[in-house]
């Protein structure tokens, strides 16, 4: 009995990992009907593949290829780095999320990605593509945190994140946007004679700098913040 009782929990444990595995398809010959610019019909089988395959991580790969809004993608590409980071194309979602945050010009965080795709998966062959890219050390962006800026510019918005009563919370906050590489600072608002600390990320020239960057904060971050000017 003892024995029987082992085999059914060895057994339980085994195949949610083969079930996982056997969820996966090979999505090579759809990735080259989109570079033949038939992305229509990949588009149209998309659904019927994501009721057959749910789990599958190269599948969610081919939705963020498929994907037009940049922050949407990113969001599918994360998920796959963060829950199958030995998946078949991590390695290539977290290259498609540097080569974002470098379109964006937000190049320190680009960079930390890029970062995490050396350390992580050091044999990619996405990694010297990758450098190619990286601007020199007095170029940057105004979002992010950068030691020394050569030039000298007039910050006008910044991106009002969060406002909490609680200091631990917004310290919390803080923290994960500066290990994003983003520029983030807390600063004490008084309304109806209640203190609030008010949570502040990234500092921008202009107002629509600061809007296509409030897309990605929202979005990855799952906040609904706002574009405010810098007092």
């Amino acid at each position: 009995m003892k024995n029987s009782l082992k085999y059914l929990i060895l057994f339980i444990l085994i195949l949610p990992a083969k079930n996982l595995f056997s969820q996966d398809v090979d999505i090579v010959a759809y990735l080259k009907q989109i570079e033949n610019g038939e992305k229509s019909k990949v588009e149209e089988k998309l659904p019927d593949l994501k009721k057959e395959y749910p789990n599958s991580p190269s599948l969610m790969f081919l939705d963020g290829v498929l994907t037009e809004n940049g922050q949407d993608a990113v969001a599918i590409y994360s998920k796959i780095v963060d829950y199958y980071p030995y998946s078949k194309y991590a390695d290539a979602a977290l290259y498609r999320i540097y080569s974002y945050y470098y379109a964006l010009g937000l190049y320190d965080t680009a960079k930390k990605q890029l970062d995490k795709l050396k350390k992580n998966y050091p044999e990619s062959p996405y990694i010297k593509i990758a450098e190619k890219k990286i601007p020199s050390d007095d170029e940057g962006s105004p979002g992010e945190q950068k030691p020394d800026v050569k030039k000298q510019i007039d910050y006008k918005y910044t991106i009002q994140a969060g406002a909490f009563s609680k200091i631990e919370n917004a310290q919390s906050l803080k923290k994960d946007f500066e290990d994003s590489g983003f520029f983030s600072e807390i600063k004490e608002k008084v309304v109806g004679g209640t203190t609030f600390e008010v949570v502040y990320v990234g500092k921008f020239a202009t107002e629509n700098e600061a809007k296509n960057f409030l897309q990605v904060v929202n979005s990855e971050f799952k906040l609904k913040g706002r574009v405010v000017n810098i007092e």
